[in-house]
């Protein structure tokens, strides 16, 4: 039994999400049907992140224990033979036995893109919020700044996370600005992990300051309150991509 990591690509928007659901088509389990004729038997695909319906991946990790003997490159060709073309496998590389997609991972990297102009590209849409108001990013950076650090994230967790602890570490927020309809702002968040909407309920937070109602100070007093109900609303899933996985071994 080998132990194999794959880095995979998908456009999350025709997809119930990663996880395999009783309803709809998810990117583990087309994952999984695609692997069984190779193995044989049914591979269990573990991610390293479970995206959420409509959330797009740059390079997501999952890893499975394989029976058979195909070399790593000759699995990957052969999934992409097989897979929609929405859904892409970077690469195939053999990994210690210990090594597991999520339970190894020490850290994330999400980015949500904004198009802030009255319209937005029609080749954009599909993968931006569109806010066409003016926000005021020098508020939402003066907000987000109260984000970095180690914190109880709780206020910006949303409900039927199984997680034991909402506490978690925000290591760096990064800005790209914006230009017009067609070169997205983009903010990006690198963590040791995220809560369940964690991204996508800060963002929301963000926007609420950037259009002005509420002042960037607030974001402080949302945090230590640990109420989800006093932050903003969810940033539509379609604006978040997940970038990067980080382990110990990178």
């Amino acid at each position: 039994m080998r132990n194999l990591k794959l880095t995979l690509q998908y456009d999350g928007t025709n997809y119930v999400g990663w996880q395999r659901q009783a309803a709809g088509i998810s990117i583990q389990g087309l994952l999984e049907d695609a692997l069984a004729p190779l193995a044989g038997t049914h591979v269990t695909v573990h991610g390293a992140g479970r995206t959420d319906a409509g959330v797009h991946a740059l390079a997501q990790v999952a890893s499975i224990a394989f029976p058979a003997a195909h070399e790593a490159h000759v699995v990957a060709r052969a999934l992409n033979a097989v897979l929609p073309t929405d859904v892409r496998v970077l690469s195939v590389e053999e990994m210690p036995a210990d090594f597991h997609a999520r339970f190894s991972a020490v850290g994330k990297t999400y980015e949500y893109r904004i198009v802030n102009a009255p319209i937005v590209s029609p080749f954009l849409v599909r993968y931006v919020w569109h806010l066409p108001n003016r926000l005021d990013l020098d508020a939402m950076k003066r907000a987000a700044a109260h984000l970095i650090g180690t914190h109880d994230f709780a206020a910006f967790q949303s409900a039927g996370s199984d997680v034991a602890s909402s506490q978690r570490t925000i290591h760096a927020i990064d800005w790209e600005s914006g230009r017009g309809h067609d070169v997205p702002l983009v903010i990006r968040l690198r963590s040791d992990g995220f809560l369940r909407h964690m991204v996508r309920n800060i963002v929301g937070t963000l926007a609420e300051i950037g259009a002005g109602r509420w002042t960037a100070e607030r974001m402080k007093e949302i945090l230590a309150s640990g109420d989800r109900s006093q932050a903003g609303t969810t940033a539509p899933a379609h604006g978040l991509f997940l970038v990067r996985v980080e382990y110990s071994t990178d």
